[in-house]
């Protein structure tokens, strides 16, 4: 048996990632992975960044998210390609204020990670991306039309596609594969303010998958956020605080 905790869009949720990181530890799996969204939008991403780096050099495959680019580069427009009338200011400033918090050597990792990660267990190849496979923006949300949700996980061989980006946790069955959408570690949207982490076994049995939910200090963190002043930190506070995007 093979047990690979993953979690996804850290968001710069500094109290989230260390009361995830502590569940995880506790479940002593054999691989970790962090699919991408470390530090933009969050009240700490100089510290979020610094704890994924440890675990990171403690194992953790770490992999790239769309804001990660945002912050990393400004190419805000890759970043956030749904935006056709343009990217928001309020994303721009979050991105610069994020981008000022880690400095230059955080600059420069997230410009190392790779968009993906894969991990071969006996027969059974997982990969771990951000959004889909081949995409940092593309996502498989449950309600994607099932053609387009078929050709996006159909760019890859791997069995098990362990992505984030929705923010919304879910195990779906989709043919041979398993879709195992991470949800969120800082910055949930189900109306559930806790932090959304999966644990996933393989053995000879087949393969099982269970998200898991960590409390943490919600109410610390949406009020770090709103005392920074940014534009739209009013409406990150309210996210972080109730678990429901609000824009």
């Amino acid at each position: 048996m093979v047990r690979i905790a993953a979690l996804s869009d850290i968001h710069g949720n500094l109290p989230a990632l260390q009361a995830v990181r502590q569940a995880v530890d506790a479940a002593r799996p054999d691989y970790v992975a962090i699919c991408g969204d470390l530090v933009f939008n969050g009240p700490d991403p100089a510290g979020s960044l610094a704890l994924v780096q440890e675990l990171q050099k403690a194992g953790a495959f770490v992999t790239l998210g769309n804001t990660d680019l945002a912050v990393s580069d400004g190419d805000y427009t890759a970043a956030f390609p749904w935006f056709s009338d343009g990217v928001p200011e309020s994303y721009e400033a979050a991105a610069e204020w994020a981008r000022d918090q880690i400095g230059d050597d955080g600059i420069d990792y997230l410009r190392r990670l790779p968009s993906e990660r894969r991990l071969r267990v006996g027969d059974d190849l997982i990969l771990f991306c951000h959004a889909s496979p081949g995409s940092l923006t593309d996502g498989l949300s449950a309600d994607l039309d099932a053609v387009v949700t078929m050709e996006r996980i159909g760019r890859t061989d791997a069995k098990v596609i362990v992505c984030g980006h929705t923010h919304l946790p879910e195990i779906r069955e989709v043919g041979w594969r398993t879709i195992v959408n991470l949800g969120s570690a800082g910055y949930i949207f189900d109306g559930d303010p806790t932090a959304s982490w999966a644990l996933i076994e393989i053995g000879d049995d087949g393969i099982k998958a269970e998200i898991h939910r960590t409390s943490y200090d919600v109410m610390a963190a949406a009020n770090a956020v709103s005392a920074r002043g940014l534009p739209g930190d009013v409406y990150r506070a309210a996210t972080i605080r109730t678990g429901k995007l609000v824009r």
